[in-house]
């Protein structure tokens, strides 16, 4: 009987280290999409274009990495939920982080689409500006005759020899 307790307190003491791993690994992937965040800002205030493609793209990758271990956490966040859910298991101080660091995931994620969002209306006043500059433009030779306006007909040309 204790063997078979012992067995399962490993469990439930790998599985809320496991748990708190992946938590702690995908804070960080919000903190790191937060500062690609900041650089888009950046870019798109100085109007550099290369570089904002550049981040978009890293952006992207960002995203993708963060759905793919939001896949591996939501079943261990079920495991943890009904392992811990009544029952005594891992030491409490393990078991208090693992509320802190959702806490501040959602933070991080209130804080990304905050973020995310400033970044959008930022980009579309600046698309606004630049389609209001070219729609303003207007080509200096288009007004001009061209050279050869009045040079009349053309005519025929002997060629033979």
């Amino acid at each position: 009987m204790t063997a078979t307790r012992d067995g399962e307190l490993e469990q439930r003491v790998a599985l809320l280290r496991r748990f708190r791993e992946l938590l702690v690994e995908q804070r960080g992937k919000f903190e790191r999409y937060l500062t690609v965040l900041d650089h888009e800002r950046a870019d798109i205030e100085s109007g550099d274009v290369d570089r904002l493609v550049a981040h978009v793209e890293i952006e992207e990758q960002v995203v993708s990495e963060i759905y793919t271990f939001q896949k591996a956490i939501d079943p261990l966040d079920e495991l943890y939920r009904s392992a811990f859910a009544a029952s005594p298991g891992a030491r409490d101080d393990e078991r208090a982080e693992v509320p802190a660091l959702k806490a501040a995931l959602e933070e991080l994620k209130t804080e990304v689409i905050r973020r995310n969002g400033e970044n959008r209306v930022l980009l579309g006043t600046r698309m606004a500006l630049l389609r209001g500059e070219i729609a303003a433009f207007r080509n200096p030779a288009a007004s001009r005759r061209s050279v050869y306006a009045g040079a009349g007909e053309g005519g025929i040309v002997d060629i033979s020899g």
